[in-house]
């Protein structure tokens, strides 16, 4: 059992345990170790803290030498947002290419399996998944990590992949309450607002967390945004309208709030962290998360010592303050006993089960007709890959052997298996794959701070492998077009981009390249908002390391 330092008071303890704070390195410094003593009881993990399973699975057991209930938490979506992986990019597609197969078994599945890998290095609780609506195209932070435009199918996504991942054993936290789709601002940099009708937010924005709550999630993030229709003067995280009187009240939802990154522009550019902190806990929040850019005992300290300042000024009712932290030590106990399911890894049949070595099936030539389930223009949905056959259990050894004891069968790879299925595939006629290695330019957008420019994406490496002697290079901005045609030379060209949309450059590149080279393979890994077009465009609806090998295998024919 944990044992708290003496000396440390109740109230002091209770504002410790309210606060969910990262840290730098690979180790748990000193000071975050002291910490849990005096009361801290959540940590948040980021990709900085990962470097490999081994690790972190080491790191856990280290913070949890010094208290054994504690919280960890991570902000591992899969797709393009993933802490797991973050060298590497994800064994997971995101949340936009499940919402484009739209399978709730395969979204289930991925969700346990994610959270079995998270629950084996003891990570208990996931800051995932989000549950935002993506009605705005322009949406420059979510995008790829929402299951789609549509809110029913987000709504009976949000459901699957909460049931999926508390099935594992690791806590869910729904994000972005009140819904984060509808803004072209990111919460990083400044205040979002969302100027919808209350009638509108109703059926559109909080359809996905009524599903969520349905389900059990056992957590759910506010949101740095501004909606008057709810609240006209406090962004969401602020607010007791949001928080209290609609989440609480109208939604019926007892479990835990947690804000999103106190320290994000949002609230740090207009509160400041200290009184942003104090307000959000008043408002109903339970436990703040800090600690993406703010990494230090100082932090925790100042906040610390906000919470119990205004406790004792009179500002925040003391008992508010104790309820959040029983919230969070009620969370903690859910940790320490959630029943843990089956494996997604195992043996499965049907909704596409595959080997993750197994033949792939690729259509001859993709189709033009169709349309994505998003509403997007790609078309060409690819077939199931099949399941690679275990060997025959009933072979004999030789006679002055043992009979070998028959082999597993084949383990699902499911997260490769999503990644096939959430290919669209459009053409301007019969297309031929590639034996010659091509040229891959990766027109590269500035990346969000929630996905980061850590984490390599693209289809070069995949196609590397596939095609030895594969060239790549990245571009940006005007000119990039002739700079591309130029570094290819006589190669086959593929260009990748990410929300083409949303980019003047990135279309005007490709008017270039296509113009001179109509030969062109043109790979979407964001929104398929655009237009398809080249000899063969393909929407991967993400960009995790799956989905660029999904897509290099369908451009080398494997």
């Amino acid at each position: 059992m944990t044992t708290l330092a003496s000396g440390t008071d109740t109230l002091t303890r209770d504002a410790l345990t309210v606060l969910q704070p990262g840290f730098p390195g690979t180790t748990a410094p000193d000071w975050l170790l002291r910490r849990l003593g005096e009361g801290l009881a959540s940590v948040g993990l980021f990709g900085r803290n990962i470097a490999s399973p081994e690790q972190l699975a080491s790191l856990t057991a280290q913070l949890r030498s010094e208290r054994d209930d504690v919280l960890v938490a991570i902000d591992e979506e899969g797709g393009d947002v993933t802490r797991l992986e973050v060298r590497t990019g994800s064994s997971f597609p995101g949340n936009h290419a499940l919402g484009a197969v739209d399978d709730v078994d395969l979204t289930r599945a991925v969700a346990q399996e994610l959270g079995r890998r998270l629950a084996e290095c003891g990570v208990n609780l996931n800051w995932a998944p989000s549950a935002d609506v993506n009605s705005n195209p322009a949406n420059p932070v979510i995008g790829v990590r929402s299951f789609g435009a549509d809110p029913e199918l987000v709504a009976r996504h949000t459901a699957a992949y909460v049931t999926g991942l508390q099935s594992a054993g690791v806590a869910a936290c729904t994000k972005h309450f009140p819904g984060h789709g509808d803004t072209a601002v990111d919460s990083h940099h400044a205040l979002p607002r969302i100027d919808a009708e209350a009638s509108v937010l109703e059926h559109r924005e909080l359809l996905p967390f009524r599903a969520a709550i349905a389900a059990g999630t056992r957590a759910v993030m506010s949101a740095h945004i501004l909606v008057p229709s709810l609240d006209p003067d406090h962004p969401a995280t602020l607010s007791l309208r949001i928080l209290t009187d609609l989440l609480r009240g109208r939604l019926g939802y007892d479990g835990l709030i947690v804000t999103d990154a106190i320290e994000m522009q949002a609230i740090a550019a207009t509160y400041g962290i200290e009184r942003g902190s104090v307000i959000a806990i008043a408002a109903g929040a339970d436990a703040l998360c800090v600690g993406g850019g703010l990494a230090d005992d100082e932090t925790v300290r100042r906040l610390r010592d906000a919470l119990v300042g205004a406790v004792r000024s009179g500002e925040l009712p003391e008992e508010r303050l104790a309820e959040a932290a029983e919230r969070v030590r009620e969370l903690a106990r859910w940790a320490a006993l959630a029943p843990v399911s089956g494996s997604a890894s195992a043996p499965a049949s049907g909704a596409g089960a595959a080997s993750e070595a197994g033949p792939a099936s690729h259509p001859g030539s993709p189709s033009e007709a169709g349309s994505a389930s998003d509403g997007s223009p790609a078309s060409g949905r690819r077939p199931d890959a099949d399941t690679r056959s275990a060997p025959d259990p009933h072979t004999h050894s030789p006679a002055d052997q043992k009979p070998a004891p028959a082999p597993e069968p084949a383990r699902v790879d499911i997260g490769l298996v999503a990644a096939r299925r959430a290919l669209a595939l459009t053409g301007t006629g019969d297309f031929t794959p590639l034996t010659e290695p091509p040229y891959v330019a990766l027109l590269t957008p500035v990346a969000n701070i929630a996905v980061g420019d850590e984490t390599p994406w693209g289809v070069a490496a995949e196609l590397g492998r596939l095609l030895p002697g594969t060239e790549t290079g990245g571009f940006g901005g005007e000119g990039a077009g002739s700079a591309v045609l130029k570094a290819a030379g006589a190669r086959r060209v593929v260009v990748v981009v990410r929300d083409e949309h949303r980019h003047p450059w990135m279309a005007a590149t490709l008017d270039t390249v296509l113009a001179a080279r109509p030969d062109t393979i043109v790979v979407e890994m964001g929104v398929p908002q655009a237009p398809p077009r080249g000899a063969l465009h393909i929407a991967t609806h993400g960009a995790a390391r799956v989905c660029g090998r999904a897509a290099a295998e369908v451009i080398a024919g494997e």
